[in-house]
């Protein structure tokens, strides 16, 4: 009798093969005849014949086979994201020179920019050519702080678009209040600029005159996904909306929230997040700080409270009221 043409992927363990594989493993080893029909076993070095009989095979233990086969689909979808990023930056260049003179109706509702350069370049771009409003969520970033270059850009862009007449809003987060950076920014431009912050905000977004939109496209903000869709660019402006009349006012005159029973606006903040089970590192990163600043301000938070562990702290903060909100301004 003929056997059937066995055929799947590399990635796969087909039916057959698995209960042959299941019964190697129950047995230490089967005659290399009971393979024959799920040749893939042997193809993928799931089974192997013995060193002292090459008619036995025997099985290579599941959690190697396992990483072998995560490896594969690793590396399979590795290729496909490099397959992806090439085919965007062959395209990229040709949609760039099919949007110079293109009317409205042909700009595509959804681009990709596939890096942090071309990110920066489209959005020149776009506030070159707005005239009326600028909507900015700029979450906490490292890499931005630590480069004067980017902030001196950024400054330049800025004042070219107040100086054609345009409105600025931005939000940030409570820990800009008091970064050096951020004042100096807002002492020196010159319009119509208001500045909000709250404690925790979107990830990045950029909306100029309510017609195009820039959002992070990957984790690392890498990539980036322009927005031309009107009922996406509709959604973002509502959120930011509601956000804006949430937030504090930092500029042009700066709003202080009270510190109450010797809890401060930022402890309160923490306290919130303590009591929902989050990290050090998750509460730093979604306050804008480093993770040493969030310990100190845990700390401080606990010898108010008259915690001697974390577990205590966290019944503390509830019984405690920091955390209602009757009697603050927001």
């Amino acid at each position: 009798m003929t056997q059937e043409v066995h055929h799947h992927g590399t990635e796969e363990l087909c039916d057959a093969g698995l209960e042959i594989y299941a019964r190697a493993l129950r047995e230490g080893h089967l005659p290399s005849a009971d393979a024959a029909a799920t040749p893939c076993l042997i193809d993928n070095g799931i089974l192997h014949p013995a060193v002292d009989d090459l008619n036995r095979l025997e099985p290579v233990p599941p959690t190697v086979v396992l990483q072998r086969l995560l490896r594969s689909s690793e590396e399979r979808i590795a290729d496909e994201r490099r397959r992806g990023q090439r085919m965007a930056d062959v395209f990229e260049p040709l949609m760039r020179l099919g949007r110079r003179d293109a009317v409205t109706e042909d700009t595509p509702a959804l681009r990709i920019l596939s890096s942090k350069e071309r990110t920066g370049q489209a959005i020149e771009e776009a506030m070159a050519e707005g005239r009326e409003e600028l909507l900015a969520i700029q979450p906490h970033d490292t890499h931005v702080t630590k480069r004067p270059d980017i902030l001196e850009g950024a400054m330049k862009r800025d004042q070219a678009f107040l100086d054609r007449g345009g409105r600025v809003r931005a939000l940030y987060q409570h820990t800009m209040r008091h970064a050096p950076y951020a004042r100096a920014r807002y002492e020196q431009l010159t319009g119509d600029v208001e500045a909000r912050t709250l404690d925790e905000v979107t990830e990045r977004l950029i909306i100029v005159d309510r017609t195009v939109a820039f959002i992070p496209a990957s984790a690392d903000r890498s990539l980036a996904l322009e927005v031309r869709h009107p009922a996406l660019i509709a959604y973002f402006v509502n959120t930011f909306d509601r956000l804006w009349h949430l937030a504090t006012p930092m500029h042009p005159q700066a709003v202080h929230q009270p510190t109450l029973n010797g809890i401060t606006p930022r402890q309160r903040a923490i306290a919130a997040l303590l009591v929902e089970g989050h990290t050090d590192s998750d509460i730093a990163d979604r306050l804008g700080m480093n993770v040493r600043t969030a310990r100190v301000h845990i700390a401080k938070l606990a010898a108010t409270l008259g915690s001697e562990s974390r577990a205590q702290l966290g019944f503390l903060i509830a019984e405690s009221g920091v955390l209602r909100t009757e009697g603050l301004d927001q």
